[in-house]
């Protein structure tokens, strides 16, 4: 974001957050874009020089039909611009664009960039219009997917297609954001500090330190398959259980009764045959030893 803070003429980089569904994806990228806004808003100030509200953030979530027209609106959308229904696609763009800079808008996230045709021609449409966007607007993009790379986001597509979308992945950097695993004890870490994060997030009369991350790690791996929107489906529901039946802790008789997603209950039965059998563990050794 920082390192974006050129003149207009240059050709600013984008980011794209690109993962498998259920990884956190749109809920790092808000939780970033939270505290950039709150950032900008303490350092500068609620209102621009001009007297405009200051919105260092623009968000737009695509759909599965989204066009270049589609997405001006959108952005128009987003600042409540009573042009958004009457003008042209070009006339939206600018629109778009004086909304940016009477704003100060310095980061633009677009969410489910999946959804997009990049081989259609709405998508190389799109893919253009996201240039121009990259060019005129002083903005960093940040875009968030799913498969982006098979979707052909950074590359030219099919044999002898289009170099236009091969210039996207000139200028976007990708990051991932793979599962938790437990093939080694820096992951088996990061897995054992997630779930003493839920735990202080959990409001229940018997809740103790320890309840997920000693009594219920292994478990709730082989539940969850590492994806912590499996874990947070299942920890969400199960805690909705223990209020209603008056258990107010979770423990795994209760959890068993807790139905998750299907991609993860489908994948659960070889992890928990290899941590039972004790081929495969989720505690690292530290919180070994003192167990």
């Amino acid at each position: 974001m920082d390192s974006n803070l050129q003149d207009g003429d240059k050709a600013k980089g984008a980011v794209a957050v690109d993962a498998f569904p259920g990884l956190g994806k749109t809920t790092a990228v808000l939780a970033f874009a939270r505290e950039f806004h709150r950032r900008e808003i303490a350092e500068f100030g609620a209102f621009t020089a001009q007297g405009h509200e200051r919105w260092p953030v623009c968000r737009v979530g695509l759909t599965g039909n989204t066009g270049m027209k589609d997405l001006n609106r959108a952005m128009l959308e987003f600042f409540g611009h009573p042009g958004r229904q009457n003008s042209t696609a070009a006339q939206l763009g600018l629109q778009a664009l004086d909304c940016v800079v009477s704003c100060e808008v310095r980061l633009l996230v677009l969410d489910d960039l999946h959804f997009l045709k990049w081989r259609k021609t709405s998508g190389i449409e799109v893919s253009n219009h996201l240039k121009w966007i990259a060019n005129e607007f002083p903005v960093t993009l940040l875009k968030v997917g799913v498969g982006l790379v098979d979707k052909g986001l950074f590359s030219e597509g099919e044999a002898g297609g289009d170099t236009v979308v091969a210039q996207t992945g000139r200028r976007t950097t990708r990051l991932d954001m793979p599962p938790f695993t437990i093939d080694t004890d820096q992951g088996r870490r990061h897995w054992r500090q997630l779930l003493l994060a839920v735990e202080q997030r959990i409001v229940l009369a018997d809740t103790h330190p320890g309840m997920l991350a000693d009594e219920l790690s292994d478990y709730l791996f082989a539940r969850s398959t590492g994806h912590i929107g499996s874990l947070m489906t299942l920890v969400n529901r199960g805690c909705q259980r223990a209020q209603r039946t008056g258990t107010e802790r979770l423990t795994r008789d209760l959890l068993d009764r807790v139905r998750n997603d299907e991609a993860a209950e489908q994948a659960r039965r070889e992890l928990e045959h290899a941590l039972q059998a004790g081929r495969a563990t989720s505690r690292p050794r530290t919180a070994r030893a003192a167990g």
